[in-house]
């Protein structure tokens, strides 16, 4: 597995002066996604569980190297003899320490083990891979959040001003008696539902913000907007064959997938290892102070003596009979390894799923955005008209009120088509695995006004 290809590198600590934004300055996506990296949780939990996964190598290899120990003890001993020469009771301090050398020589299962530790590494770097991937598709979807629902809020706004000028208009007309009571009552009637629609959007505003406070762990009141004249342009290269092919082989979620279905094989394995022997190299050093068989004259006589010991050899061990645990243990193993390939199975349809509909979000994006740009300047015309048409007396109130509604919510609808079209293009390269900092630093330079 390519690390580069997954693991987003981590940026040196920034400095809280570059962080900091301010109550006049609009903050951009960029420093929004800085904030979020460094005060998400999920992002922070994903993190700590990396720096955790990635000690598996070290730990599956520790299997294979051999292990040494210093062992020591000082005790006080009785000890009763039945040598009338020696005595009835003997007291005294027994002092012994010993250095031990084990090196295992045969131990099928701690091999498995370590070739799993490299996988569970490999597992670590794709999990937080999609962990940092997730994270720019999060700060992303809040931040454009935000500004949809500003852009509504702006939007109805301006509906309300104008349906205010158009009520101002009608009411002056039927007192003039050019008009009826009915266009005041409609234009009355639609500046409510404005006002309420109005006082909805601004409810949601908050609602946006919080959500981008809960991300980023400070409260931003000002976002830089989107640029009106963004060029979007199809993903290259523009089959959608090749997005498919490559999220089925580069979604870290794939990856992750894939390595834990290895794992899974391996502990298998490893559960089946258990009915295999293991053979050890085994040394030994150390000194110790007891009773022992000592030259007394021309016989042995027990005594105090200070022995010193140095052994060396091989230590073989069959397992014959363990209750059953092992067999039972290779059979959840076995039972595990089918779940996994499952999984990984499933991960990659999903996989190529996700890079399907992110692909026809961005065609479909583009060409709403293309049809939507043509009809608001349509509805601005068709406005005018209606305008002109009501001072002429050849349209009525509700034409000029049904103008301005369909404006306002063209607007609407194109702006939510840019920042959907713009989701989707990041959703496409997170799908195979290539999303990126880096752009959101090409939106950031080349979408957002500064």
């Amino acid at each position: 597995m390519k690390k580069s290809r997954f693991l987003i590198v981590l940026v040196g600590f920034v400095s809280g002066s570059f962080l900091f934004i301010s109550s006049v300055l609009a903050a951009d996506l960029l420093q929004v996604y800085q904030l979020a990296r460094q005060n998400d949780a999920q992002y922070a939990e994903a993190l700590a569980r990396y720096e955790g996964g990635v000690e598996k190598l070290a730990q599956g290899r520790a299997g294979l190297l051999p292990t040494l120990a210093i062992t020591g003890a000082a005790n006080n001993v009785e000890r009763k003899f039945t040598d009338p020469a020696v005595g009835s009771w003997n007291r005294y301090q027994n002092h012994q320490y010993a250095l031990t050398l084990s090196q295992p020589l045969f131990r099928w299962q701690n091999w498995l083990q370590y070739e799993q530790g490299g996988l569970q590494v490999a597992q670590a770097e794709a999990d937080f891979a999609q962990a940092s991937q997730d994270l720019v598709l999060r700060t992303a979807q809040a931040y454009f959040d935000v500004l949809l629902v500003e852009e509504s809020v702006r939007s109805f706004s301006k509906q309300l001003v104008a349906i205010d000028q158009q009520l101002a208009q009608a009411q002056a007309y039927f007192e003039a008696g050019t008009a009826t009571i009915t266009d005041t009552h409609e234009a009355q009637a639609r500046r409510d539902l404005a006002e309420a629609q109005l006082i909805a959007a601004q409810s949601d505003l908050e609602v946006k913000r919080s959500a981008m406070q809960i991300l980023t762990g400070e409260s931003i009141e000002r976002l830089s907007s989107l640029k009106e004249d963004v060029a979007f342009v199809l993903p290259q290269p523009s089959q959608i064959s090749y997005w498919v092919a490559a999220a089925e082989e580069q979604s870290p979620t794939v990856q992750a997938r894939s390595a834990g279905a290895e794992i899974a094989r391996l502990e298998a394995s490893k559960q089946q290892a258990g009915h295999l022997p293991t053979l050890d190299l085994v040394g030994s050093t150390g000194k110790s102070r007891d009773y022992t068989f000592i030259p007394v004259g021309n016989s042995l006589g027990m005594g105090l003596a200070n022995i010193e010991q140095h052994v060396i050899g091989v230590q073989l061990n069959i397992p014959l009979f363990q209750g059953g645990v092992v067999s039972s243990r290779a059979r959840e193993a076995a039972a595990g390894y089918l779940a996994a390939k499952a999984a990984f199975e499933s991960s990659r349809r999903l996989a190529a799923q996700t890079a399907r509909q992110a692909y026809l979000g961005v065609v479909s994006g583009l060409a709403q955005v293309k049809a939507l740009t043509v009809a608001e300047g349509s509805s601005k015309l068709a406005l005018e008209s209606n305008k002109l048409g009501y001072e002429v007396g050849v349209r009525i109130n509700i034409d000029v009120l049904n103008g301005e509604q369909q404006l306002q919510a063209t607007y609407r609808d194109l702006v939510k088509a840019r920042f959907d079209t713009l989701m989707a293009q990041l959703k496409l390269k997170a799908a195979v695995g290539a999303l990126a900092e880096e752009d959101l630093v090409a939106i950031n330079q080349l979408v957002l006004t500064q």
